[in-house]
């Protein structure tokens, strides 16, 4: 099965008409996108967009021999003129299945959204799912018990907990091929789309491209452990959990623990729980050793800062005599312990920490002796990391990769 993209962007393309955004403003020449469309051997077209036969002129194919066209989404503003030689275009009820004479067998998978997803086989056994703008599989119609889609097509950036769900069902595996579709100004181009979207295991393509099933690519890298550093407020959590947002099972590890009559601690705990998904769960604890060696899915820990004054608390590092007595052998034990268990770990992971050591000199001497500890703290997870980023001011550096 053949697959073409004549457009990968959102119905009203990128960059938007009239948008004075950053994002729209660089969307231009090979970066900009027409509303998605898709031809599927030259004989089934999903969504019926502006100038498809000119986008199919440039991608090297004509629509002479549509035999179906399939509609994803309701379409605002003026219809959409039908080329003259295409047959009228329609949607599959919910749940029902279509056989299309070029021998393709289509299903309408129910959306949780306005729109309708459709689940394309293709006479040589090739299994596609395309999804349309903001929806996901309702319910649990991911088609679990079958085996995973070679190719999955959907808005990743716009809804990852779409992705996460097929994950879940069986619907996506290893190697199924994901492409983000739909792309909308919300995620920068360039190399900030790229590094969201592998994070997540898939890629996006220029439009015009044409994808063979089952025909091998590069694999989206997804590093095993990531450490995020920034400063308070800089995005840091957010962009950590960005990064897990598609998998359908994560471990929350909360190092910071509850703080009796604290209000506003109270608030910022809280807010981070509404972020996270459903399907999240949350352990509180200080102890990650045991979950890095153990197995299971990934694992996000937020973060060393927290973790390292309850080792400091533990170690009675912060006075300055038990420092010298037994504190920095008793914390340097705990730090050795827990870098070695990120070193070995089989689970991906995940984990966040403050930068510091850029901004005012502390007071005190238990207060330098933290932010020094940190700084070797960080560098030294750090070395044990395949990816290692840098968020300041809610943008992301990639320091190593």
């Amino acid at each position: 099965m053949e697959l073409t993209l004549l457009g990968t962007g959102t119905p009203e393309g990128l960059p938007r008409p009239g948008c004075p955004c950053a994002a729209c403003a660089v969307c231009v020449g090979p970066r900009s996108r027409a509303a998605t469309a898709v031809l599927v051997d030259g004989a089934l077209l999903l969504d019926l967009t502006p100038g498809a036969v000119l986008a199919g002129a440039r991608a090297g194919h004509s629509l002479s021999g549509v035999r179906q066209v399939l509609l994803t989404h309701p379409h605002d503003g003026p219809a959409v003129e039908l080329p003259p030689g295409l047959p009228t275009a329609g949607r599959v009820p919910d749940g029902q299945e279509l056989s299309v004479i070029s021998g393709h067998r289509v299903r309408a998978v129910p959306m949780d959204a306005p729109g309708t997803g459709y689940e394309v086989v293709g006479p040589d056994g090739g299994r596609l799912l395309y999804l349309p703008p903001g929806g996901a599989p309702a319910g649990t119609d991911g088609r679990g018990g079958q085996r995973p889609y070679d190719v999955v097509l959907a808005d990743v950036p716009g809804r990852p907990e779409a992705l996460a769900r097929l994950r879940a069902a069986g619907a996506v595996g290893p190697a199924t091929d994901v492409i983000a579709v739909h792309l909308d100004h919300d995620v920068p181009p360039g190399r900030e789309l790229e590094r969201r979207l592998a994070a997540s295991g898939s890629r996006a393509v220029p439009d015009g491209t044409t994808v063979v099933v089952g025909e091998y690519h590069a694999a989206a890298d997804v590093p095993r452990r990531t450490l995020v550093l920034g400063g308070a407020r800089s995005g840091k959590s957010v962009e950590a959990e960005r990064r897990l947002e598609s998998f359908p099972e994560v471990v929350y590890a909360a190092t910071g623990g509850t703080r009796d009559g604290d209000a506003e601690w109270a608030r910022r705990v809280g807010l981070h729980r509404e972020r996270r998904p459903a399907s999240w769960r949350t352990v509180e604890t200080c102890d990650l050793v045991p979950l890095l060696a153990a197995d299971g899915p990934p694992l996000l820990v937020d973060c060393l800062a927290l973790w390292l004054t309850d080792a400091m608390d533990r170690a009675g590092a912060w006075d300055d005599e038990v420092w010298a007595e037994q504190g920095r052998r008793r914390l340097g034990e705990r730090t050795a312990d827990l870098v070695a268990a990120v070193r070995a770990t089989r689970r991906q992971v995940v984990l966040v920490s403050n930068e510091v050591g850029s901004g005012v000199v502390p007071a005190t001497a238990s207060g330098r002796r933290f932010r020094d500890e940190l700084g070797r703290l960080n560098a030294r997870v750090a070395g044990e990391c395949e990816h290692v980023l840098l968020v300041v001011a809610g943008q992301v550096s990639v320091l190593k990769e």
